[in-house]
């Protein structure tokens, strides 16, 4: 007599699953909130010589104890990977690597790429780009906004994140308008609102981008996928009776 089991070992991959989306909804609440504190921690130590409405958040990487941004950036960036992998397997969709993940899997290296090519700080106290860390700023606002747009779209065919897909679209308009005006307007030295690049890049951070991720994330911590019914035990059994 010969037996094979299956029903364990598809309980098991299945547990892996939702084990990999929770941890990648907690990566998608906790990500931008520690990345928020941090940075905003960061600025009330540095009042004196910091202006958030003027200098963007990479500017902390400039002056002293830099290497702390250039951490929250790391740790900010791994988290938003983790919570692409966790939307990739709690968001219904079809293929191994569905539009919207991927796209915010991308946008994920955008802060790692702002670590590894800081700004710096010239001897007269200017905060200056060394090269690189340009395309750091452009991977993560135009890849986290093109994500909401794809996600928005995927989103509305399920019925647990359709209540989502509208204000996801939205967020991805606003935060690629954002994208546009800081990247034309406020970002380039000597641009009209170059006084007021740290403005609006928080402006797009805090009232757009991480208010959609977190809500898509305390979304995806309450999906089926997540919290998948517990199978029952079963067994598939293969017998042969002898002759």
């Amino acid at each position: 007599m010969n037996t094979t089991t299956l029903g364990g070992e598809t309980a098991t991959t299945t547990d892996r699953v939702a084990s990999s989306v929770r941890l990648g909804a907690l990566a998608g609440i906790v990500g931008p909130l520690l990345f928020t504190l941090t940075f905003f921690v960061q600025e009330a130590f540095r009042r004196d010589e910091f202006s958030p409405v003027a200098e963007p958040v990479s500017a902390l990487e400039a002056g002293p104890n830099g290497w702390i941004q250039q951490v929250n950036f790391v740790v900010f960036g791994l988290m938003i990977f983790a919570f692409a992998v966790g939307l990739n397997r709690g968001v219904p969709g079809t293929g191994t690597w569905t539009l919207g993940p991927a796209l915010l899997g991308i946008a994920a290296f955008g802060p790692i790429l702002a670590a590894v090519f800081p700004l710096r700080e010239d001897a007269a106290g200017v905060t200056y780009d060394p090269g690189g860390h340009f395309v750091s700023g452009v991977t993560f606002f135009l890849g986290t906004s093109l994500a909401l747009l794809a996600l928005a779209r995927q989103l509305s065919r399920d019925a647990h994140w359709r209540g989502l897909a509208t204000y996801t679209a939205t967020c991805g308009v606003l935060a690629l308008i954002g994208f546009v005006v800081m990247g034309l307007l406020a970002i380039p030295e000597g641009a009209p609102l170059h006084d007021y690049a740290g403005l609006a890049q928080r402006t797009v951070l805090l009232l757009v981008t991480f208010p959609c991720l977190v809500a898509l994330a305390l979304r995806l911590r309450t999906s089926p996928a997540a919290h998948p019914t517990a199978p029952s035990e079963q067994a598939i059994h293969t017998q042969g009776s002898p002759r």
